[in-house]
């Protein structure tokens, strides 16, 4: 989930009040009537700077400014210094990750900048944090089995396909309740899928 904010936008010679959304790699505006759509890729923004509560960006595009009030500096920092996939997985240093499924070679990389306790294939005995691909409503009958090898505050990331029929959120959360687990967090994983997390209530700890 990103950040909304309503506020009003100049971009260019246009000037119009509507919602802003801050992604995490991204930032989309669209007026209230519809007039203005903006979307601006941080990747793509020559650089951002906020003042007097006025966010302002400089893209290929052109310039726009945000009058955001207090969130322009917080959301200016979030632009310049974006979350990295494993920070949003929320994935520390050192930690133990076991790995299901075949996941693809740049998270693979990612992951093991950070941690070198990777375990492929199966669920280490002290695993803090289990990730499963989930390619169909088939592969979900396994999460009663990791359920089971969670301990204490360790998670359960089930990674699925965005927008395919034969696996939707619908069915990953349905069989990660029915394994006693709650659902928690939402992640884009990758430009193609998408992550589910879930972990132990705390009651049942």
């Amino acid at each position: 989930m990103g950040n909304e904010a309503n506020c009003v936008v100049t971009f260019g010679k246009q000037k119009a009040r509507g919602k802003a959304l801050l992604e995490s790699s991204e930032l989309i505006f669209r007026s209230e009537d519809g007039a203005m759509r903006l979307k601006f890729s941080f990747a793509g923004i020559k650089s951002a700077t906020a003042a007097d509560g006025q966010l302002r960006l400089e893209a290929p595009e052109g310039t726009a400014v945000f009058e955001l009030g207090a969130n322009a500096a917080k959301w200016c920092d979030k632009i310049l210094h974006p979350k990295t996939r494993i920070d949003k997985l929320g994935i520390k240093p050192n930690a133990t990750v076991s790995l299901i499924g075949n996941f693809d070679a740049d998270f693979l990389a990612e992951l093991h900048s950070v941690t070198k306790n990777v375990s492929n294939g199966k669920t280490a005995a002290d695993t803090e944090w289990i990730f499963f691909a989930a390619d169909s409503s088939k592969d979900s009958s396994q999460i009663s089995k990791f359920a089971k090898a969670l301990k204490g505050a360790a998670a359960l990331w089930i990674v699925y396909p965005k927008g395919q029929k034969q696996i939707t959120e619908n069915d990953v959360i349905a069989a990660g309740r029915k394994s006693g687990l709650k659902d928690v967090k939402v992640a884009g994983f990758s430009p193609t899928h998408t992550g589910l997390k879930f972990v132990i209530p705390i009651e049942n700890r």
